[in-house]
Parts: C-alpha cells; sequence; structure tokens
C-alpha cells in the first residue's frame, strides 16, 4: 500500500481484465486516473461499462479520448472498427494467429497518450491489462512490448529526462491464467457484472458468446469454478 496515495493512470476499456487492473492499482494504494477511448469501435457498450466500472471501484476520475482508427478516419482494417466479421468458433490455440480483430498498433497509440496524460498529472506509473496467456494472439500483449514501451517512456519525455522521475508500465495480468484473473477480480469486490467483453454484442448489448473474447471469458469463469454473471444465448 502507498501512503499517501500516489497518482497513476489506468486504460479502462470496461472488460474483464482492465476492470480487474483498475482494481488491482487501486488495492495497492495508487490514486486512479481511468481513461478510455472511443477510437471508432463498431458499438459503445464498452465505454458505457467502462463509466460503469470507473464509478464502482473508486477512480479519482474518468476520461474518454476520441480519435478515430476506423475506416471512416482513415486508418481502419480492423473487425472491431470496420465492416469486417468477427471471427467466431476460431478451434486450437488462440494465440497461434494474429486474427482480423487486431486495431493496428492500437495499445502504442494509446500508451502514448496515457504516457502524455500522466506527464501532465506528474504521475509515473500507468497500467494497462494486457495478458499473454489467455489471449487472441496480438503482438502488442507480450512482455516484450511492455519492456520496450517502458524504455521508450524513459527516453521520449522531459519528466524522465530531466531525473523527475521513471515511468513504469505496470501489466500485472500478463502472465495469469484467465481464471486466476477472475478469482483475484472476485477477491478484490470486482463486480463483472459491470463489464462487456464481447466483440460483436446484439443490438440490446447481450454478448454473442463466441468470438474469441467471449471464449476466453466463458472458459474463464468455468476454470475459475464460478458463473458469469453476463447472459449469453
Amino acid at each position: 500500500m502507498i501512503d499517501p496515495p500516489t497518482d497513476a493512470v489506468v486504460l479502462l476499456s470496461g472488460g474483464l481484465d482492465s476492470a480487474t487492473t483498475l482494481a488491482i492499482a487501486t488495492a495497492e494504494g495508487y490514486r486512479c486516473h481511468a481513461l478510455s477511448f472511443d477510437y471508432g469501435q463498431r458499438h459503445r457498450f464498452e465505454l458505457d461499462a467502462a463509466a460503469r466500472v470507473a464509478r464502482s471501484l473508486g477512480a479519482a476520475d474518468h476520461r474518454v479520448v476520441t480519435l478515430d482508427l476506423s475506416a471512416a478516419g482513415g486508418f481502419g482494417r480492423s473487425a472491431l472498427t470496420d465492416a469486417i466479421d468477427v471471427p467466431k468458433d476460431r478451434g486450437g490455440d488462440l494465440a497461434g494467429e494474429i486474427p482480423s480483430t487486431y486495431v493496428p498498433a492500437r495499445n502504442t497509440i494509446f500508451l502514448a497518450i496515457a504516457l502524455g496524460y500522466a506527464e501532465v498529472l506528474g504521475a509515473f506509473d500507468l497500467f494497462l491489462g494486457v495478458n499473454a496467456v489467455d489471449y487472441s494472439g496480438y503482438p502488442d500483449c507480450r512482455g516484450e512490448f511492455i519492456a520496450a514501451f517502458e524504455a521508450m517512456a524513459n527516453l521520449a519525455t522531459a519528466a524522465a529526462v530531466t531525473g523527475r522521475g521513471r515511468y513504469r508500465i505496470h501489466a500485472p495480468l500478463l502472465t495469469l491464467s484467465k481464471a486466476a484473473i477472475i478469482r483475484r477480480g472476485l477477491d478484490l469486490g470486482v463486480d463483472y457484472g459491470l463489464t462487456h467483453s464481447c466483440y460483436d454484442p446484439d443490438p440490446s448489448g447481450r454478448p454473442c458468446g463466441r468470438c474469441d473474447s467471449c471464449r476466453l471469458r466463458r472458459a474463464g469463469f468455468h476454470a475459475a469454478g464460478t458463473a458469469d454473471p453476463l447472459a449469453y444465448p
């Protein structure tokens, strides 16, 4: 526990992993500034979930940054932002190939903005909920990426090069199974009924149950020996 509390920026998507990460940072004594992104995703359910989670877990504040990574914004090429089918019922090792739900350089972009926000706040700790065990194979969810970004952060900022502090990128879920993440979150009081994980929900926000994110989530709750509070078809 940090005393007095130290400011930290926490990337908050509204999903299971980011909610758990916010709970961990809060439990460690950080004053958490939650940061979400309206990046041109095909639905807003995750942003609504992020707002609910931030309130539930007592974030000091919650900001939503708007930037358009969809084809309409001149970027695109992801099933999460454009008219590309979300893969369903993928078999085998989900980390074995990079699926169409990968958003080009998304975590790099989000962390870069979070780094700028942290420098303005005078914070030197950034948290994100990437996981390299039960995940969809995204290259920006690996430990090598986290280490490289942290090194860059300490070369690229005035606060670091003038000796005011050293940036640390915290990825507390990196090597945990989905079941272990869920157990940790439940121990910390996370209400997973507030979260949203599905890549392709129906118009009411109900999860599809078949995309990579739904399958990993459902398997995680099953392995953790507890019920997922979300309803599936």
